[in-house]
């Protein structure tokens, strides 16, 4: 575990929270010029797109090429390695910190939505709830949950604005300011009224927690990866299997 705080002052730390937020707006503006490249590049050959083509191809270049690409922007600009990320091969401990995390991110996730609905508080809907009724889109998101969104947004958030936050605050304020900035972050895909979408940024603060706690005990961005991926892809297939066999609404626990 990583335990080296930073001796920044008031301006330093103030400085440090800034950096991580222009570096998460900066990762989805990344993701604009891609969009408009391909989108008029499509027009120009008459290729049309699917509602799930459409959205599989915009949760690639986001999460696959315009989150990546900012992070690596961000070593490059600071003349940093790519060991300021900590990654590795899971070891037999990290694999045992996958498994407990996986676990425990569902069980916190599921006591605090029961309290959530005993309390009777809304819960926010995800803006693009029309692509994710189709269970088509839902079958493709399973594995861009392993393979794209975990990884992504892991290294985005966790590897570089965490790490750049533990310079300045140590181990516990990063995790805390990492996910403080990872939760926000969502309600681009989500809409309801504010008291519905401060429950559902709520809920999603948690899962961030033990992604960040992950990755702070093992120093390997594998771990939070492949747990933030299965819990995804773990959500599409309940959706999945809801909107095959019963009502099931997509959440915006995503």
């Amino acid at each position: 575990m990583s335990t080296t705080v930073g001796m920044d002052g008031t301006w330093g730390r103030l400085r440090a929270v800034g950096v991580g937020a222009a570096i998460t707006v900066a990762g989805f503006l990344a993701a604009v010029p891609f969009g408009f490249v391909v989108g008029n590049a499509a027009g120009l050959l008459g290729i049309e797109f699917s509602l799930t083509a459409g959205f599989v191809l915009s949760t690639i270049l986001l999460q696959g090429v315009a989150f990546p690409l900012t992070a690596f922007g961000y070593l490059r600009l600071r003349g940093l390695s790519l060991s300021f990320v900590k990654a590795r091969l899971p070891t037999l401990r990290d694999l045992l910190w996958i498994v407990s995390g996986y676990v425990l991110v569902f069980a916190l996730v599921f006591a605090l939505l029961l309290i959530v609905v005993n309390l009777g508080v809304p819960t926010a809907s995800r803006t693009d709830q029309a692509a994710l009724q189709d269970p088509g889109t839902l079958i493709w998101l399973v594995p861009l949950s392993l393979l794209v969104i975990g990884p992504g947004e892991e290294l985005l958030f966790r590897g570089i604005i965490q790490g750049r936050l533990r310079e300045s605050f140590g181990p516990v304020g990063a995790i805390i300011l990492a996910s403080a900035t990872f939760a926000p972050a969502h309600i681009l895909a989500l809409t309801g009224s504010p008291q519905a979408l401060a429950a559902t940024i709520s809920l999603l603060f948690v899962p961030a927690l033990v992604f960040g706690v992950t990755y702070e005990l093992t120093d390997n961005l594998v771990v939070p990866s492949i747990i933030h991926g299965a819990y995804n892809a773990t959500i599409f297939g309940i959706v999945y299997i809801g909107l095959r066999y019963g009502p099931t609404q997509p959440p915006g626990l995503l």
